[in-house]
């Protein structure tokens, strides 16, 4: 045994028989030595996952400050800090650390998705070692060892399988599957799905019932768990396409502010001759009336108040960036299992051998009856017998809870059948009396079937069966008519409607009977080898949930494409997404078809799929990416520990919260309380809520800062006196902006929002036509203020009292334009424009105080040498304010008129 075994990184140990494993790692039955489990342990290392590559603290930190919004904060606290204002310096400094921790916390949080795979490891491990049952801790596993699994057990390594009893495996959280897997011993083909790999059982998967041994084939990083967690590591998570726009439209913005001020130095140094220290000082006034300090801020609250409104509809965000980003998404990729399916398996078909029956109610709760050909049918004597049958020869348990909900403990097949009873009227509680067990022959996975024996208590005898039809058509000799009578089997009718129930995606059980003697107390093979009565056939699916089927169809409407993304079999796969409205008339895609193509071909071939079965966690991963590369923003939902490498590198990564795996959520930017599909779509429709409201904000704070910047330039080209001071300049920015600029947050969604189809990720955040908007409202906003300034002049009035018109007509301005704004397109002329916004109406009552306070208070007029306003002034003020409003309406009016309307 001194030979180095292996742990092959090409994963075809369940290509070999479990001999040929037990050659391979040059161990037997009775394990290894002690001795050389220490050897092996020194050559391969502990059994766990190594510990992630980590920035310090420190640099976490200072990582932080890496920002596109924090410079812009940064550089206004330094354009403030030069003007002398240290307590807008100290307020914008406070921001910038305020979002800093912030980051710095979720980047800690995010971190833990990489010790929640970790902690899926099996602290224990019951092993044969010389021969002998041993318990050691798992880390102390090594390939070659021989490890023992029961129920209940997590399984501690990838074990190739050497014995099994009954073992059934639940590993939905590595490969999607949605029901516990039944394990063999038969080798299997060397390019079986992961899923498919009957003979292998995976760390960190639960073992749900039976027995089984087992060979160490990996350990640690080795295993598919551990192989998952270094795709973790490797994946880089996406920016978003907010972050983006932003990084642009700041760039944009940063250069265009440059040119202006250095363009104006020159302009009044050289041409016009004044004094470099006055001229540096109105180019710092320039620079403070063009930078939007409020911006960043006020960004920060628009998103925060998405992820409060978000939670309110049961989503969860982790990362404040997110919350918009759902507003963008083009496709989503959906898990099945619990997502889009409810994860409760129900009997849809029953057929018979004269009819078939549909059975309506989804899940295990106990609401739905029986169609024939669209008509209700009452159970009779032949459907009692059936649903008698199916709860009888069953050992699971459907019980109800406080709450009302119904909840199972055992095998969901089982729970389904319980389900169809009680939709029939029976209790089975009640049949158990009536009918107690004597004896059963429990499921086996070499046999396929389960069998039980009841007696009443005239000691009539019956036994039931319940298993795979092929199986238990070699059992039957006769079938059971609706009217009760008995007659010779016909093959063929039930192979033929057990293929058309396989092709609409159920899961096939049959169900038998035969009377038995008042003797009879015990229940061998031979009992039940021949002359079976069969009943009938049962179809079984995982149904869709009512409110997911609505909110793939409302994403669909909404120009999102929807694809679904599952472990479970293509034919399943395919029938649920038909249902479900994914994919129609379109082929379903195996990861088997899916690793023969390379990355243009997928590329290629994306566009006509929507439903991918049988996918790995590499298969999720490399779907995502290369739909990132055709330009798609992505969102991907999930649940197991399989898909948190997909979750990652999507543009938003979408966790279950109920029951999915903390390695999911840890990895994802958004959780879902619900677990359900329809709470992504309100998601989306909040998403896109809140961009729009990022535009709305952008397009009003910017004319104002245009508007100050064209007055000041305007001054200097025409050797005016400045009309605004560099302290006013910041007055208008940080009090009054903020304060109408914060309503806009509050705005709710505009009608037919989840008409319009989702912008273009490479849209910029101002467009051509925004740009003309702020110039545009900008104009009018500097002519208003430039307008009164020389007016008041003209009349003989002081400076002091000129300026403050100016700054009195700029805030009026932005009053009026802060209604235009709260619809982009659509017109505000109506009672709900005007006045529907109660954030709005106390937003303007708030800047008015201030505004009044501004001009009438002794200790402002002292600060910044504003005076009182006659009545007429006010007249003059509210008139220019007036005059913004109209012609923002009229150009509003005219984009619908002539449909110039940009896309989204």
């Amino acid at each position: 045994m001194g030979n180095a075994p292996s742990q092959h990184s090409d994963h075809t140990w369940h290509g070999l028989t479990a001999q040929q494993a037990l050659d391979t790692q040059h161990s037997t039955t009775s394990g290894l030595s002690q001795d050389e489990a220490e050897l092996r342990l020194q050559r391969h290392g502990r059994n766990r996952l190594p510990p992630p590559k980590r920035r310090g603290p420190l640099l976490r930190l200072l990582y932080q400050f890496h920002n596109v919004l924090l410079y812009m904060m940064m550089a206004a606290a330094l354009v403030t800090a030069l003007l002398g204002h240290w307590v807008d310096t100290g307020v914008i400094l406070a921001a910038v650390l305020i979002n800093v921790v912030i980051g710095f916390i979720q980047e800690g949080k995010a971190e833990n998705a990489l010790d929640a795979i970790r902690n899926l490891l099996s602290p224990h491990a019951l092993v044969m070692r010389g021969g002998e049952r041993r318990e050691i801790d798992a880390d102390q596993l090594v390939p070659g060892d021989i490890v023992l699994l029961a129920s209940g057990d997590k399984v501690p390594a990838d074990l190739r399988l050497i014995s099994v009893k009954n073992l059934l495996v639940e590993e939905a959280a590595l490969t999607g599957e949605s029901l516990p897997v039944e394990k063999s011993l038969a080798r299997c083909q060397a390019d079986a799905a992961l899923g498919d790999r009957r003979c292998m059982a995976y760390s960190g998967t639960l073992v749900a019932s039976g027995q089984a041994s087992g060979v160490v084939v990996a350990t640690g990083a080795s295993t598919e768990l551990g192989r998952i967690g270094a795709m973790l590591q490797q994946v880089q998570a996406m920016t978003t396409p907010l972050l983006r726009q932003i990084e642009q439209f700041s760039r944009w913005l940063a250069l265009a502010i440059l040119i202006f001020a250095m363009a104006t130095f020159a302009l009044g140094t050289f041409w016009h001759g004044q004094d470099p220290a006055e001229m540096f000082m109105m180019v710092v006034a320039l620079t403070a009336a063009a930078i939007p300090e409020g911006l960043p801020a006020l960004m920060t609250v628009i998103l925060a108040l998405g992820v409060q409104r978000m939670a309110g509809r049961n989503a969860i965000v982790r990362r404040l960036p997110a919350v918009e980003t759902l507003g963008s998404v083009t496709v989503i990729c959906s898990d099945k299992t619990g997502t889009l399916t409810r994860n409760e398996m129900t009997v849809q078909r029953l057929v018979t051998a004269s009819r078939v029956l549909d059975v309506s109610g989804v899940g295990y709760a106990p609401t739905g009856a029986f169609h024939l050909d669209g008509a209700l049918l009452e159970p009779d004597a032949a459907l009692l017998e059936i649903a008698r049958a199916a709860t009888l020869c069953n050992d699971a348990q459907l019980q109800q809870d406080a709450t009302g909900s119904w909840r199972l403990q055992g095998d969901p097949t089982e729970g389904a059948l319980h389900t169809l009873a009680l939709k029939a009227g029976l209790e089975t509680p009640t049949l158990k009396l009536q009918l107690p067990r004597s004896d059963s022959i429990p499921f086996e996975s070499e046999h396929r079937f389960m069998a039980s024996l009841h007696h009443d208590h005239q000691d009539h005898g019956v036994i039931f069966l319940k298993g795979a039809p092929e199986r238990l058509l070699d059992m039957c000799s006769d079938q059971r008519d609706a009217d009760g009578g008995v007659q010779p089997l016909d093959a063929d009718y039930w192979r033929r409607q057990a293929t058309d129930l396989a092709a609409r995606g159920l899961r096939l059980l049959a169900i038998a009977s035969r009377t038995a003697s008042a003797s009879q107390r015990s229940l061998s093979f031979a009992d039940v080898e021949q002359d079976m009565t069969l009943l009938a056939l049962v179809g079984i699916i995982d149904p869709p949930r009512e409110e997911a089927i609505a909110a793939v169809a409302e994403c669909q409407r909404a120009g999102i494409r929807v694809k679904m993304i599952t472990g479970d079999h293509a034919e399943t796969a395919r029938a649920i997404g038909a249902q479900l409205g994914i994919g129609i008339d379109m082929p379903a895609m195996t990861g088997a078809e899916l690793e023969l193509l390379d990355e243009r071909s997928l590329r290629e071939v994306l566009p006509g799929v929507e439903v991918f079965a049988r996918a790995s966690p590499e298969h999720k991963l490399r779907l995502v990416q290369a739909m990132q590369a055709s330009g798609e923003v992505v969102a991907m939902t999930g649940d197991g520990v399989n898909d948190a490498p997909a979750l990652k590198r999507a543009d938003v990564g979408v966790a279950m919260g109920d029951k999915g795996t903390e390695a999911a959520k840890e990895a994802a930017e958004v959780v879902l309380a619900d677990d359900n599909f329809a709470t992504i779509a309100g998601a989306v429709r909040e998403g896109r809520a809140i961009y729009d409201n990022l535009k709305k904000f952008i397009l009003f704070a910017l004319p104002t800062n245009g508007g100050q910047a064209l007055i000041v330039i305007a001054a200097i080209l025409f050797q005016l006196t400045l009309p605004l001071t560099p302290a006013q300049v910041l007055w208008i920015n940080m009090v009054t902006s903020v304060t109408l600029g914060l309503a806009l947050a509050f705005e709710p969604a505009e009608s037919g929002l989840m008409d319009r189809p989702p912008r273009a990720p490479d849209e910029p955040l101002l467009s051509g036509f925004f740009v003309w908007r702020v110039l545009l409202v900008s104009l009018l906003m500097a002519g208003a203020g430039i307008g009164l300034f020389l007016w008041e002049l003209q009349q003989g009035t002081g400076l002091d009292s000129a300026r403050t018109m100016a700054l009195n007509a700029v805030v009026m301005c932005e009053v009026f334009y802060l209604i235009n704004s709260r619809r982009i397109f659509a017109s505000v002329l109506s009672f709900k424009g005007l006045f529907g916004s109660r954030a709005v109406l106390l937003a303007i009552a708030a800047c008015l105080l201030l505004q009044a306070l501004y001009t009438y208070a002794p200790p402002m007029q002292r600060l910044f040498h504003s005076t009182a306003l006659d009545a007429a002034q006010w007249a003059r003020v509210v008139l220019a304010g007036l005059a913004v409003f109209v012609i923002a309406e009229l150009e509003k009016w005219l984009i619908r008129r002539w449909h110039l309307q940009p896309r989204g």
